[in-house]
């Protein structure tokens, strides 16, 4: 059934588009054949991108994580200093 838009019009009336584009270049966009690329390009290649993606995130949110963590801990350091200073200077 088709869709009647507010205007009446057809939704079925709109000429679909020709994807000539991707006809003319996929033998290009191929790229090299499996076997001359490197030993990491077959390993991506060889999974789901999806995975690769997840890697990815994973490797970038587990390094925000360790700086995260690690900017906290000299901050905790330094404001012990600074408490112990301030106990030495008010005590004559």
């Amino acid at each position: 059934m088709p869709l009647i838009f507010p205007d009446m019009t057809l939704l079925n009336t709109i000429p679909a588009a020709v994807d000539t584009l991707s006809q003319a270049y996929s033998d290009k966009w191929d790229g090299p054949a499996m076997e001359q690329s490197s030993l990491f390009i077959q390993f991506m290649g060889s999974n789901d991108l999806i995975f690769v993606v997840l890697a990815v995130t994973l490797i970038i949110w587990s390094v925000l994580a360790f700086y995260l963590v690690r900017v906290d801990r000299k901050i905790t350091s330094l404001e012990k200093k600074l408490k112990n200073n301030d106990k030495n200077i008010s005590e004559p």
